[in-house]
């Protein structure tokens, strides 16, 4: 019977991403709210990078590694704002297939990335409070260069199984998608074919790629706190709360929105919510990253002052 019903349609070449209104007076309002939010999201990363590149002083693995976040995080906007942006302007909400899943791929892989990422700065921030006599000699050039790398390259490995095997389905509709960029569980709705072994696999992939960082994260935190709790002054206390708590938030924000998205079932009720939510680590979280490591971080605070007072 359900091969009789796949007949009735025919495979779709492109899709509309319904976004968030058809309103046509909300559309300039909503262009021009994420216009400005795109344009501080590049501005402030594209800033940390600068920074981090040119200035001697944050020449650090925690600085590099901050680099690396705020590469990430452009990155991340690029791939899905823009695309956005044109939808709200003109009013064209089609995408092709072929680009939707090169979004999706892309997206998914940055958002592996970045657990990866976020747990070696845990790792880091592990190392210099916990581990500070031998912070210099394991945190060295080279093994912070495999690091990032490891987490870039774990992080686009991770989506390309899922991308191949998704470019291979028959879709045939319905064209809408109900979401503003091409998101795995959207796009597999549309899937003619028995698509539960894929959805398994995602799973186990996702819980292979995401788990064992969040685990790293919260074990190296747990840590983290336990020594600070030990530290006699209340100065020092303070300095080392501040230094890891603009991670902590980051990784709060990032990680708890994610799992309300991706571990909740996909219901009518928590649908709309569902878009909300993507919206804060989509949108949102890229934008905060560097706003909360730049006004909660002295070193890159001064380093701002001197810059825009030399």
């Amino acid at each position: 019977m359900e091969n009789i019903a796949w007949r009735n349609y025919s495979p779709i070449a492109e899709v509309i991403l319904l976004g968030f209104t058809s309103h046509p007076g909300l559309q300039i309002p909503l262009f021009l709210l994420f216009l400005m939010i795109y344009a501080m999201t590049m501005a402030a990363n594209i800033s940390i990078i600068m920074l981090v590149v040119a200035d001697q002083h944050l020449h650090t693995p925690m600085y590099f590694f901050l680099g690396n976040l705020s590469c990430l995080e452009a990155c991340y906007s690029s791939t899905i704002l823009p695309r956005l942006l044109v939808s709200f302007l003109t009013g064209d909400r089609t995408i092709s297939i072929s680009c939707c899943i090169l979004q999706y791929y892309c997206f998914g892989s940055l958002t592996a990335a970045e657990c990866f990422l976020l747990a070696v700065m845990s790792l880091d921030r592990y190392m210099a409070i916990c581990k500070p006599l031998h912070y210099g000699s394991l945190m060295r050039v080279g093994s912070c260069l495999q690091l990032a790398a490891v987490s870039w390259i774990s992080g686009f490995l991770a989506t390309a199984a899922n991308a191949y095997w998704m470019s291979g389905m028959t879709l045939c509709g319905p064209t809408d998608l109900d979401h503003f960029f091409c998101d795995f569980t959207p796009l597999l709705k549309l899937s003619c074919s028995d698509t539960s072994l894929m959805a398994l696999v995602t799973l186990l992939l996702s819980a292979l790629f995401t788990l064992p960082p969040f685990i790293l994260t919260l074990t190296s935190y747990m840590c983290i706190i336990t020594v600070i709790l030990r530290i006699p002054s209340s100065a020092s206390r303070h300095k080392a709360f501040s230094t890891c708590s603009s991670h902590l938030i980051v990784v709060t924000i990032y990680y708890g929105t994610i799992i309300f998205v991706y571990v909740l079932p996909d219901t009518n009720t928590l649908r709309p919510l569902n878009k909300l939510f993507s919206l804060f680590y989509t949108v949102i979280t890229p934008l905060a990253n560097p706003l909360i490591y730049s006004l909660r971080n002295h070193e890159v605070r001064e380093t701002l002052r001197r810059t825009f007072t030399a």
